[in-house]
């Protein structure tokens, strides 16, 4: 059945869009059509609106087909940024074509768009920079899911490691001892990281043995200069 549903998706996104096409035109040219002025007004706002919904399924339609071609091969996170982009360039299209063909002045929608998009950048300057550090961390690939890496940050207040299980648009997913837990993306970012175990530090072989006939020396030298003690046995 799921095989089914994907294989439709976007046959039925294809429909959703000539159909959103249809709508279009008949918005640009129910004047012409109909002779009352009222009825062309109707039919025209009633379009667009029909255009504006037949669009977004098109999109979702074309988007969910996107993630599921290229998580095969790029991986879900991958997939899932994609997918975000699709949606996100298309609703907006979308909704510009639509008020198009309402004849609301763009001009003035443009500027009263940027002045509530700088508010809301100020307001959530804290979740853009999770989602855009996620942007970079995908794109960079500093690990991969299934990594055992080390973080070490201020922010974390020391040193975590664990092993990754997912790298969201977010917060990254770690399997830890202490159990799973999100980093977001900002901090994991601005934080090093590295192999887990790298903070032990093993000493090679021949330097152990090395370190054991100088410590044997220098314990025979403590026990010569000792009071009373006997010199080494020449």
């Amino acid at each position: 059945m799921a095989n089914v549903k994907a294989r439709t998706r976007p046959w039925r996104a294809i429909i959703a869009l000539v159909l959103a096409v249809g709508a279009a035109v008949l918005s640009l040219t129910a004047d012409q059509i109909f002779t009352e002025h009222v009825v062309g007004q109707v039919v025209s706002v009633a379009a667009a609106l029909v255009f504006c919904l037949l669009a977004v399924i098109a999109v979702v339609g074309f988007a969910g087909k996107s993630r599921d071609v290229m998580q095969p091969v790029t991986g879900r996170a991958h997939a899932a940024v994609v997918r975000y982009t699709i949606v996100l360039a298309g609703s907006i299209a979308a909704l510009f074509i639509t008020l198009g063909l309402l004849n609301v002045p763009l001009d003035q929608l443009l500027v009263g768009g940027a002045v509530t998009s700088i508010i809301l950048g100020i307001a959530a300057q804290q979740s853009l920079s999770n989602v855009f550090s996620g942007l970079v961390l995908l794109l960079s690939h500093p690990f991969g899911v299934g990594d055992e890496v080390s973080f070490r940050s201020g922010a974390f207040s020391g040193q975590i490691e664990g092993i990754v299980t997912e790298i969201g648009i977010s917060y990254v997913r770690v399997e830890t001892a202490d159990g799973p837990i999100r980093l977001p993306n900002a901090q994991v970012l601005a934080s090093a990281v590295g192999p887990a175990g790298q903070s032990d530090q093993t000493v090679p072989a021949g330097q152990t043995g090395q370190a054991g006939q100088t410590g044997q020396a220098s314990a025979q030298a403590d026990v010569g200069n000792a009071p009373g003690g006997s010199p080494p046995a020449g």
